[in-house]
């Protein structure tokens, strides 16, 4: 197979395959022998069947499909061979695309455009300066923290009457002008609605008060206008609402209040195991703890974040522009040109920042070994844990999880890719000129406005 690469300029590239029937016809020979075996046609025994009949029936297809496979590889190994970096995929060369006929040629022409990734030299040195925020601990927060991890194993109880904020559970009932259960009407047992999620001050104060076993008579679109959470509670399709008039009776059999979990050796004990933390001093202790560390790992996000924004002015990145939008509008079914247009300087930035990052990843020789890829795939999996309020699991379910995560290949290489990264990021904080602030919460967050 004969196989060029036309420069169109330093950016941008086309690569050009010849398929000859000596490619290709050992291939399609052997499909087509592979079918003779297991093609059913009528008068024939199984693996009887002519193969100028088989051919017939199947020669195009098989023909169509051994050329594509055989043109990816030769494409692909080429490209490993040459050593090309590009960004994005091959896309198939515009002026080409319908040049092809499998019903009447014998060889073919493939050609498919390439964007080509830049040529950097990019380091980084003690004359580039980086803000680093020291994030200080205050009373306030400290406290926020705390209410938030009360909230976070807080529980509903059974009150005995509504007020403003608590969840009703009971059933739905539509009426009619005079209050009465609407003829073909929706019913929907068994809702729990939040008082507190009510947009109608109006209709809320009509649960003010209300015990369980009362009815209460309201307009459910006025409580809750929004289609999809009204189609939700009542369990119908969001199409159907617009239909409904909104009055409805509620039939209440239990009314809840929310409440923070209360600070004491059982709440000590659900958070950091049984008799971990035994006193109030020794749990404020750790939440400050745990609030340092939060602190370290927004300083460090942000500072990644500005270590980013300086190599991205420094190295000055060229892209092949207009290869990129159009790569990323036919890799990405539910993306449109206009959405690519509206949105590419965020996409630029990415492209270059990953140029930057894995140029700057091989000049240093920064490795990641399997240990430390299983060490972020158990901190990774620590986090999801503690999204649900879990912060204390053993290190043999954060090791079998990790290694589910990192057997498959598209997640392993993510978390190579950010081991890598953090590492990168490390060795810029150790080089750069570091400009260290100190920095209130509320002010810290303004940087991300």
């Amino acid at each position: 197979m004969e196989i060029v690469k036309e420069n169109v300029d330093s950016l941008n590239a086309v690569i050009r395959l010849r398929v000859q029937p000596s490619d290709y016809e050992e291939r399609v020979n052997g499909v087509l022998k592979d079918y003779r075996k297991k093609v059913k046609v009528d008068g024939f025994r199984p693996g009887m069947v002519p193969m100028g009949l088989v051919k017939k029936m199947y020669y195009k297809p098989v023909l169509v499909d051994e050329v594509n496979k055989l043109v990816s590889e030769s494409l692909f190994d080429y490209i490993r061979e040459q050593q090309i970096k590009m960004l994005g995929e091959p896309l198939l060369h515009r002026e080409d695309e319908k040049k092809l006929n499998f019903d009447s040629d014998r060889e073919f022409e493939f050609a498919f455009d390439i964007g080509l990734a830049p040529d950097l030299n990019v380091e980084v040195t003690s004359k580039d300066k980086i803000p680093y925020y020291n994030i200080k601990l205050e009373k306030k927060g400290l406290q926020e923290y705390r209410e938030n991890v009360q909230r976070r194993y807080g529980d509903f109880k059974a009150v005995e009457e509504a007020g403003d904020s608590e969840l009703i559970k009971g059933n739905l009932v539509e009426v009619d002008e005079n209050n009465n259960v609407a003829e073909g009407g929706i019913f929907s047992e068994g809702i729990s609605m939040s008082l507190d999620m009510m947009k109608d001050e109006e209709e809320r104060k009509r649960f003010k008060g209300a015990k369980a076993g009362d009815e209460v008579l309201f307009d459910l679109k006025k409580a809750y206008p929004n289609d999809a959470e009204l189609a939700s509670l009542l369990r119908i399709r969001n199409e159907e609402v617009p239909s409904l008039s909104g009055r409805f009776k509620c039939r209440i059999d239990e009314i809840k209040k929310f409440e923070k979990a209360a600070v004491d050796q059982e709440l000590f004990d659900k958070i950091y195991g049984e008799g971990a933390v035994d006193s109030e001093e020794e749990f404020e202790k750790r939440l400050a703890g745990e609030m340092q560390q939060n602190y370290r790992n927004e300083s460090e996000y942000r500072f990644a974040i500005d270590a980013r924004e300086v190599l991205l002015k420094k190295a000055k990145v060229q892209l092949p522009v207009e290869f990129l939008k159009r790569w990323l509008v036919e890799k990405n079914e539910n993306m449109t040109s206009e959405q690519v247009e509206r949105d590419f300087d965020k996409y630029e930035d990415d492209f270059r920042w990953q140029l930057i990052r894995d140029y700057l990843v091989e000049k240093l020789d920064i490795r990641v070994s399997e240990e430390e890829a299983l060490e972020t795939a158990k901190a990774i999996t620590l986090n999801q844990y503690m999204q649900y309020g879990i912060s204390s699991v053993p290190d043999d379910y954060l090791t079998k999880y990790a290694k589910e995560m990192l057997s498959k290949n598209e997640e392993a290489r993510r978390i190579y890719d950010r081991r890598a990264e953090e590492k990168l990021i490390r060795h810029i904080r150790d080089t750069a000129r570091v400009d260290e602030k100190e920095i209130t919460m509320d002010k810290f967050r303004k940087l991300f406005e």
